[in-house]
């Protein structure tokens, strides 16, 4: 992790176990997330749709997903709510299986790159909001399902481990060249 200069893709599994590790994601946390995901997959319809109904709220997110009219590309919509459904599924595995996680840094790099499509490239601060919006619906459907607090609390610590192991998968397909800075000899 720290000082490598490689780009994580080289080692994607073994990076995410060791930021994993760091962030103290354990066997309890991926057994957490597994006891509460029928829980919060039950919800998944509302929770996805909340998302995209915030994105529309504002402008900066909004213009990924108007038509050339100002109108809600709703085709467009769907399918990214189908996609964000089909994330929090797999998600729901607590796997950190390499095969997945390079899905991840793929979805990554197709958001900070595309050239086409309304909107063009989506920031790095919209993809850290959404994962944000979806921790704190994840929040709220556990507190209102599992009714203890405790459990809830619990339950949510390690969804939000998973979900920012996840966030930093994303954000690799938008820092390239990996750490540029720690090439650069001392003093530049």
């Amino acid at each position: 992790m720290a000082g490598d200069p490689r780009h994580p893709a080289t080692d994607l599994g073994g990076f995410v176990r060791e930021l994993g590790a760091f962030v103290l994601f354990d066997d309890d946390d991926a057994a957490a997330i597994r006891t509460s995901a029928p829980l919060v997959l039950k919800h998944e319809a509302v929770l996805t749709a909340s998302v995209y109904e915030h994105f529309l709220q504002h402008a900066g997110a909004a213009r990924f997903f108007l038509r050339p009219d100002g109108s809600p590309d709703l085709e467009r919509l769907e399918r990214r709510r189908h996609s964000l459904a089909r994330w929090l599924t797999d998600t729901a595995r607590a796997s950190l299986d390499p095969v997945g996680l390079y899905g991840l840094l793929g979805i990554g790099i197709a958001h900070s790159h595309r050239a086409h499509g309304p909107g063009g490239a989506i920031p790095p601060e919209l993809m850290v909001g959404a994962m944000s919006l979806v921790q704190t619906n994840l929040a709220r459907i556990l507190a209102q399902e599992l009714g203890d607090a405790a459990a809830a609390l619990a339950a949510s610590v390690a969804w939000n481990k998973l979900l920012l192991l996840h966030l930093s998968v994303l954000l690799h397909g938008y820092f390239v060249p990996w750490r540029e800075a720690d090439r650069r000899p001392a003093g530049c």
